[in-house]
């Protein structure tokens, strides 16, 4: 229940910290248009997909995290570090 929990937590915390990530990242979106031709700032701001890029990755550093804490939380629990 415990893991099902953090998991959800760290989907939901993680929404509102990508939208600003991404905003935050807008020369880099700019960038990335005029080097690559990849559309990805339109006029309401950046594509779906650079939002969408932002959450996956910090969705994986967050489940990195988690899987991290559960190797160090279990190596404590039986004895070697």
């Amino acid at each position: 229940m415990r893991k099902a929990l953090a998991l959800l937590s760290l989907f939901v915390v993680a929404m509102p910290v990508a939208f600003i990530a991404t905003l935050i990242l807008l020369p880099l979106w700019r960038w990335i248009e005029a080097d690559f031709g990849i559309e990805a700032i339109g006029h309401s701001g950046p594509a779906d997909w650079c939002y969408v890029t932002v959450y996956g990755i910090l969705v994986a550093i967050g489940l990195l995290a988690l899987w991290c804490l559960g190797r160090c939380k279990a190596a404590t629990r039986s004895g070697t570090s």
